[in-house]
């Protein structure tokens, strides 16, 4: 198994229930992508949080609004069962290997799995059915977004959610020339959830957690001892 370097730090589940994401008060990235795809979501829908993970995010998009009138956030992707992050693990690495197949027609033989299977959990959590290594979303407490406007446009980030390539990582484009709308808006959103007590993942710009184990991690420095996850996995 693939050890990320969160896993060490302890959970203490709280016993929050996941509760539904009034979706009339976000917008939503519709149909959900990953059901399109057949994920196997059981008895939960994919727009499901911990209580204590919503109301931070309710917190989130006031704060987005009193910066940017009319702006929301717009929710792609949320409580994930260990099942579906199987599942999209798998789908990603076909993705990879199908353009990998296209790019060097002819050749013998496909790269390595494992070379793949690389590539994909630098983005994709181990989908590990141990309690004490959950995935993020398998915990209710991460959630994948991105805003839309005034107008009620998604807004432009420079990425598309879930891109396996370095332009995912948050700060991309903060020193790249005509990149700097794009780090506006990763700010942007960045802050809104900073401000409700968020922490942003350091590859991935969409994705953003309270509670578990990455946002633990997340918090230490060498003079603040790590803290406790407060959610393990969900179901």
């Amino acid at each position: 198994m693939v050890v990320k370097p969160y896993h060490h730090i302890p959970i203490q589940d709280c016993g929050e229930p996941l509760v539904p994401i009034p979706l009339e008060q976000f917008a939503v990235v519709t149909p959900h992508p990953y059901v399109v795809l057949g994920a196997p979501y059981g008895e939960h829908s994919p727009y499901y949080l911990r209580a204590g993970v919503l109301q931070a995010l309710l917190q989130a998009q006031t704060h987005l609004q009193k910066q940017n009138p009319g702006w929301r956030i717009q929710i792609f992707d949320a409580y994930r069962p260990v099942a579906v992050q199987q599942f999209m693990v798998d789908h990603t690495y076909q993705q990879l290997l199908n353009t990998w197949r296209s790019r060097h027609a002819g050749s013998p033989e496909p790269p390595p799995r494992d070379h793949l299977l690389a590539q994909v959990h630098q983005f994709w959590a181990v989908p590990s059915h141990k309690l004490t290594t959950p995935p993020p979303h398998s915990t209710g407490a991460a959630i994948d977004i991105t805003l839309v406007d005034a107008q009620q446009q998604t807004v432009n980030m420079g990425s598309e959610i879930d891109e396996i390539s370095e332009r995912s990582s948050p700060n991309y484009f903060a020193d790249r020339p005509g990149g700097e709308k794009f780090h506006q808006h990763r700010t942007r959103l960045a802050k809104a959830m900073q401000a409700a007590g968020f922490r942003q993942h350091p590859q991935e710009w969409w994705h953003f957690s309270l509670g578990d184990q990455l946002w633990a991690w997340l918090a230490h420095t060498p003079k603040k001892a790590p803290q406790t996850a407060r959610y393990g996995r969900a179901a």
